[in-house]
């Protein structure tokens, strides 16, 4: 399973760090994924990283945001930074095979809220 924690509550501008820790297999061999769904809304691909650590991002956080991985912990990762109120979202992570099939059971989320 995937247990995603580090959320909170962060005023617009602000920055946050979100965790994603796997347990039962190994990140090592796979795609990593961050993606999130605010209320009302599908959920969306935010940031994904490879497994030799080359990062991919939605346009919507390019330049904002920064996922990377330990591979050693087991530990995905995602930096954010100068947040914007719709940015608000739960965010969750999985691990992806070749054939785009996750590994993992979906967690539970970690809740950003961005605001005053």
């Amino acid at each position: 399973q995937v247990v995603e924690s580090g959320g909170g509550l962060v005023q617009p501008g602000g920055s946050l760090r979100i965790s994603c820790e796997g347990s039962g297999s190994i990140f090592t061999p796979y795609l990593l994924r961050w993606f999130r769904q605010a209320p009302g809304k599908s959920r969306e691909l935010v940031a994904s990283i490879s497994s030799g650590g080359s990062p991919n991002y939605a346009d919507a956080v390019k330049g904002r945001f920064t996922v990377s991985r330990d591979n050693f912990k087991n530990m995905l990762y995602l930096q954010m930074s100068s947040l914007k109120p719709e940015d608000t979202a739960v965010y969750y992570c999985n691990a992806f095979n070749a054939y785009g099939e996750a590994i993992f059971d979906w967690g539970q989320g970690t809740q950003v809220t961005v605001a005053l």
